[in-house]
């Protein structure tokens, strides 16, 4: 595990970013392409802008996405598939988006999504970590056992009112209950695990994932097995493990 500090979110986000250019850049001049796996929220922002300033031959890589909520269409301002439309994919000229659709068939379509996400290596996953410690839409306690890509998970109230507290929501019982998630097991099946977390209000977050052993009850805490798991964080939410 590699930590990076930065001073605030843009001088993450800044040099997050950079990272994850240069080894999408490496991956794509080794196989001619590149995978990768994006999160959302607030936490991503200064990130998603700053990677879109990065030269990178986006025509080559092929993008997934983490987690949608069940029952929120496309339109809904808190759709994180309208997030990532807005916030990146727009912007560039991506060589495929797997979007988590929540239309339809349900079973049908995680079935498509996880065959689609199997058939070859993930290279890269931006992997955020929320206030209760989750990853993905992976709650307290996360399912550290199934080998499924996605699966449908409940909502926690902690979780549920991060959404509000962010400005996605109003109030908590607009916040759906339940979503479509990546599982941790197949969150660890990328190569290289890219974690940025600034903002005080995950401070408490950083602190469990780093002083806690593995446990589904802080559901980042699985992140710290992987070979090559880098997480930036900035002063604010490094304050509770570092003296500022």
């Amino acid at each position: 595990m590699i930590i990076n500090i930065s001073a605030n979110p843009s001088e993450l986000g800044s040099r997050a970013s950079k990272f994850v250019a240069a080894k999408l850049n490496e991956t794509i001049k080794q196989n001619g392409e590149a995978r990768m796996v994006l999160s959302t929220g607030s936490s991503q922002f200064e990130t998603f802008q700053s990677l879109l300033t990065e030269k990178v031959e986006w025509e080559r890589v092929e993008v997934f996405h983490l987690d949608e909520y069940i029952g929120l269409p496309v339109t809904h301002p808190a759709s994180f598939r309208k997030y990532l439309y807005e916030r990146f994919i727009n912007h560039i000229k991506i060589k495929k988006f797997h979007s988590v659709d929540v239309e339809g068939d349900l079973k049908l379509r995680i079935k498509t999504l996880s065959s689609e996400i199997r058939k070859k290596t993930v290279d890269i996953g931006l992997i955020g970590i929320g206030v209760n410690g989750h990853i993905a839409f992976n709650d307290p306690p996360a399912d550290f056992d199934t080998r499924e890509a996605y699966i449908v998970v409940n909502l926690d109230e902690q979780c549920r009112l991060q959404q509000v507290n962010e400005g996605w929501f109003k109030t908590l019982a607009d916040v759906p209950v339940q979503a479509v998630s990546m599982t941790p097991w197949q969150i660890m099946q990328c190569q290289t695990i890219i974690s940025c977390v600034p903002h005080k209000v995950k401070a408490e977050a950083v602190r469990n994932t780093l002083i806690n052993k593995l446990t589904n009850i802080v559901p980042a805490t699985m992140l710290k097995q992987h070979k090559d798991y880098n997480l930036y964080i900035d002063n604010n939410s490094a304050s509770e493990i570092i003296p500022l």
